[in-house]
């Protein structure tokens, strides 16, 4: 059997499904995840983008174009972040996973752009920390 995974917004107006695995789980502590999500770091993973499915609340959804090139959705309704995607990369989305419902027993792999850490934030756990994106 293949994987779904289910997810909703904050005011659960956007249910979904994601029907392939998880990739590699990155907290992401750029300056422009800090405010989209208005914490220390974004927590994503890349999936298919033909793996991501809308069950409801399509028409609630809302891009913001935050750096040419990288689009953030998110709900408009309750401006919870869903995913970021690229055109130069159509066949990727980052998810933000907060959004799951279900529950996954995978844990983060990385830490990015922790070089650009908010200054009051500390990492303190032992999963490796890169400067940058790696390749």
């Amino acid at each position: 059997m293949s994987t779904v995974l289910k997810g909703s917004c904050l005011c659960h107006g956007i249910q979904y499904e994601v029907r392939s695995e998880l990739g590699a789980i990155m907290q992401c502590h750029c300056q422009k995840c800090r405010k989209a999500n208005g914490t220390a770091f974004a927590t994503n993973a890349a999936i298919p983008t033909e793996a991501f499915v809308f069950l409801e609340g399509e028409s609630l959804v809302g891009e913001y174009e935050s750096t040419p090139g990288v689009f953030r959705t998110f709900c408009t309704r309750c401006a919870s972040p869903l995913y970021s995607r690229r055109p130069s990369q159509p066949e990727l989305l980052r998810l933000r996973i907060g959004t799951l419902d279900t529950q996954i027993e995978r844990r983060p792999a990385m830490h990015i752009f922790a070089a650009s850490k908010a200054e009051w934030d500390t990492i303190a756990d032992d999963v490796p920390q890169y400067d940058e994106r790696p390749a």
